[in-house]
């Protein structure tokens, strides 16, 4: 390989940047991340307001409520509520990562993107099932806890593909995961941090790094 320069720090340099590209996958945007965040945030909004209002809803710190129409209720909407926040982030995730990959000349869709989402679905579709489980068993306390751990060991398992914030933002998903496990009766405020805060965090901070 031959390179312009004379000064043998930035031909490493050089190197080093090609090597990246073609083992990282450089298209993911932190923008993607800052809009997960926000509809995490206004998912968890209408869960607390609306959907757990105590002065509408009858449960307890656990939600450990006999099987009747409105536990279905309070399960469907919560259900329905966390659909809707994984669509919209998933669909901004593509969006973004998209119009990065135009501006910058890349493809979108390469080999290491579906290397990247191979290894991040098995831990989110396992998490995902564990969940179901634990929502049927009435055990809706753990549900904030499995979904940050898993979530997080989806990210760690992506993140050698991809920015190292990836894989940083795991490891704090995990460690949220794991306190929502001890506090059990704070698990849609850790949801909240994880999911909404971190990201937004996170992306912030990657799109100053690599995309300002």
């Amino acid at each position: 390989m031959k390179t312009n320069s004379t000064n043998p720090k930035e031909d490493l340099q050089t190197i080093r940047e090609i090597m990246e590209r073609s083992s990282k996958y450089l298209s993911l945007s932190g923008l993607s991340g800052i809009f997960a965040g926000a509809c995490a945030l206004i998912g968890a909004a209408i869960a607390w307001f609306y959907i757990l209002d105590p002065g509408h809803v009858p449960y307890d710190e656990y939600m450990q409520i006999p099987l009747d129409w409105t536990t279905s209720g309070i399960r469907f909407y919560l259900a329905l509520d966390a659909i809707l926040v994984s669509g919209f982030a998933a669909l901004g995730a593509i969006y973004f990562s998209q119009r990065k990959a135009r501006k910058a000349g890349q493809q979108f869709w390469t080999n290491l993107t579906q290397r990247l989402l191979v290894h991040l679905m098995i831990p989110l579709v396992s998490g995902g099932i564990f969940t179901l489980i634990l929502v049927f068993r009435n055990n809706l306390e753990l549900v904030a806890s499995v979904m940050l751990i898993f979530y997080g060991l989806s990210l760690v398992n992506a993140g050698k593909f991809t920015f190292s914030e990836i894989h940083y933002l795991g490891l704090t998903e995990i460690v949220l995961g794991i306190l929502a496990g001890v506090f059990i009766n704070h698990g849609l405020l850790f949801w909240t941090l994880g999911f909404g805060l971190m990201h937004i965090v996170y992306g912030t901070v990657m799109y100053y790094r690599h995309e300002r």
